[in-house]
């Protein structure tokens, strides 16, 4: 696996994924360097039982801790998984409440996602990628990735529905 093509190919969506989480561009290009970093020094470690792009979320989420440790904001695990799915706005603890357990549910639906499913909804919703972008990646069409992106969405949704 050459290293120049997953950083020109990866750059972009795990620098979206980790504004997505921290909500500030220098927080999100510093993590994402040093995601990148580690990323390098441990290539060879890469065993292949996820997709790349969950392998670089994985180290992205860590060097995001690491780095609110290190500038001595106190993030609570449950709060960091939970903070790509909840707003900014002034959210009521009633829907903060319903909103966690959502993403517990959804978490569980996903894990046993086929692969393909679970990677095409991960770029959508966590990296914001387009269908055209989506589509690339896996060598095939927008049409593609839009229709794999929501048999994954109606997946998840019926799983869900059986999660309490």
């Amino acid at each position: 696996m050459d290293f120049e093509d997953v950083y020109k190919t990866y750059f972009e969506p795990i620098y979206r994924y980790v504004l997505r989480r921290s909500g500030s561009e220098d927080t999100a290009e510093e993590v994402t360097c040093e995601t990148f970093f580690k990323a390098l020094r441990s290539i060879g470690g890469f065993r292949g039982e996820c997709g790349i792009f969950t392998w670089l979320c994985r180290i992205a989420d860590n060097c995001y801790l690491t780095y609110m440790k290190k500038k001595g904001r106190v993030v609570s695990l449950e709060d960091y998984a939970n903070s790509a799915f909840l707003t900014d706005g002034g959210q009521s603890v009633e829907s903060a409440v319903i909103d966690r357990d959502d993403v517990r549910r959804i978490r569980r639906a996903l894990h046993d996602l086929p692969k393909m499913y679970k990677e095409v909804f991960m770029w959508r919703v966590f990296a914001e990628m387009s269908y055209d972008e989506i589509g690339a990646l896996f060598g095939k069409t927008a049409n593609w990735a839009c229709v794999t992106y929501y048999r994954a969405r109606k997946i998840i949704t019926e799983r869900m529905e059986g999660i309490k």
